[in-house]
Parts: structure tokens; sequence; C-alpha cells
């Protein structure tokens, strides 16, 4: 079968009014806390890409900027409490992404300003009220609409046409992950039965594609996911190896998988920088003036 390797990057800017940083940032040192749903090594390119976005806004580590990270090392049941660390620490700022993360930030703080460095669809999950005014103290970027996994869905029964019965692997710990209306829509149109099959940590990857052979799944749908993402590859071969026909993120179609189509994550962590500068220069929680810009594919 072709592999198909898809990443269109479209900017959809909703009531994007950043109040741009004027001046050069002043010589106080700022301290900004960077919650990780996964390990640092496998976030190593993003947060770079986040510190690469700070520099080019003046800000250096060690400098006029300090960085405390915490990870839970894709244990979400830890992310409560490593959020509580960060805001005891008096950060001025919180980045985190994906919906666990940044639901937990949200829990644990209305005062410090959270920008989301990504996430799932931030207005069904709850997580903001709507793009253009998000209200409490979130704001950042939302990299799936929920017509991504939609057309995720689309370019799979374009690619394998006899397709009838689609997985989606989903993380039970993580809202985000799970089919939405959208893809529902979208599945009754093409004539397609939508089945989801869980993992909450990689060693039960193999059994939730076993499951997949079982049920006699033809292709499967992989939701971005900090566990996930860890384990692209991983899943990627699994798909390969029981002949499945696979759509996932830009990175899915880089190691293997069938149909990548996407955001580049990295990207989206160097434009959360300007979220992280606005968010110290506004001075305030309330972020309904710079609102939520929602990145598709």
């Amino acid at each position: 079968m072709p592999r198909i390797g898809l990443a269109v990057v479209l900017t959809l800017t909703v009531t994007l009014a950043p109040l741009a940083a004027e001046g050069q940032p002043s010589a106080k040192v700022h301290r900004i806390g960077f919650l990780g749903a996964a390990s640092a090594s496998s976030q190593e390119i993003r947060v770079e890409a986040l510190r690469v976005g700070l520099r080019e806004l003046g800000y250096v580590e060690g400098r006029n900027i300090v960085i405390e990270y915490r990870w839970a090392e894709g244990k979400y049941d830890r992310l409560p409490v490593l959020a509580a660390e960060l805001v005891s620490l008096k950060v001025d700022v919180l980045v985190t992404a994906g919906t666990p993360a940044i639901s937990a930030a949200q829990q644990t703080t209305t005062t410090v300003p959270i920008v989301m460095a990504g996430s799932g669809d931030a207005v069904a999950s709850g997580l903001v009220a709507s793009l253009a005014r998000p209200g409490g103290n979130i704001t950042g970027l939302t990299d799936r609409v929920p017509e991504l996994t939609a057309k995720w869905l689309e370019f799979l029964k374009e690619a394998a046409p006899r397709t009838g019965r689609v997985a989606i692997l989903v993380n039970p710990d993580n809202p985000g992950t799970g089919p939405g209306r959208a893809l529902e829509t979208t599945a009754s149109s093409l004539n397609l039965e939508l089945h989801t099959f869980a993992a909450r940590r990689p060693h039960e990857l193999e059994n939730a594609f076993g499951a997949m052979a079982k049920n006699r799944i033809d292709a499967v749908l992989v939701n971005t996911d900090a566990v996930f993402n860890v384990n692209v590859r991983a899943i990627a071969d699994l798909a390969m190896k029981r002949r499945f026909p696979a759509a996932g993120s830009k990175e899915f179609a880089e190691v293997g998988g069938t149909i990548g189509y996407g955001v580049a994550f990295s990207d989206n962590y160097r434009r959360a920088a300007v979220y992280v500068d606005i968010s110290k220069h506004v001075g305030r929680v309330n972020t309904e003036s710079i609102g939520v810009d929602a990145v598709a594919a």
C-alpha cells in the first residue's frame, strides 16, 4: 500500500488580538513553569522550539528567565501534584500541552496565566469558553480542531476504499482522545463503523492491536496523546505488523504510519512563546483580550 505523508499547516486566527510586547524585555528575571505530561527526553525538540521562540523575543534562560520543569512521565495522575509544585514556586506563567496537563493546571490555579502549547478541542473539553473569549486564565493554541480527525477518516477511506470498520486508539485518561461529534458524523456519511480500543501505558498497545485484529478492524486512527506521541514509532510498527492502514499526526507518517496529517507540534511550541510574552506584559489573569489561536491542518 502506498504511504501517504501529508503535512499541510493552515493557521486560522480566531480573534487573535495579542498585545505585542513593546520594547525590550525588562531586567526582571521571570520564572516560567513547564508542565510536561511525558518525559523530558521525548519532549526535547518541542522544548527547544519554545526556547527558540523565547530567544526571538529577547528572553534567554539564565539571564532574564528561569524555566522550572516538571515531568509526569506519561502518568497523568501525577499532573495535579506537579502543577501544584510549580505554582508553589511562584511562577509568572505556566506552559503546558495536552488536555490532561492543561486541565490539571487549570484546577490548580486561577491566578497564574496558563499558556497552551497545544491541546485537543479546547472548547469541547471545557478548557475554554470559546476561542475568541476563552475566559479564566488560559490562552494559547488549540491544535486539533474537531475536523482534523474527521479528515484522517476521509483520507483512510480514500486510501483503502474497502474499509468498513475503523478502530480509534484512545487513552481513557485523556478525554481529548474520544471520537467527537465531527468524527462520528463523517463516519456515518462514509458508512464506516467506529470502534474504540484503549491503551493507558505503552505495554497495553500490543493488546489493543491484538484486540483490533480479533474484531476484524480494517483501519486505525491514532489520536494525539502524550503516551501515544512518545511511542508513535511502536504504534506505526504495530499497525504495519497487523497490516492496518493507519492515520495520525504528521509525525506518525514520518516514522512509518500510512497517513500523517496535522500541525507541526514544534511550530506550536515556538509560537507559544508569544503567549508567554503576552501573559507577562498584559499583567492580568483574565485572557479574554488575547483569545486562543486554532491551528488546523
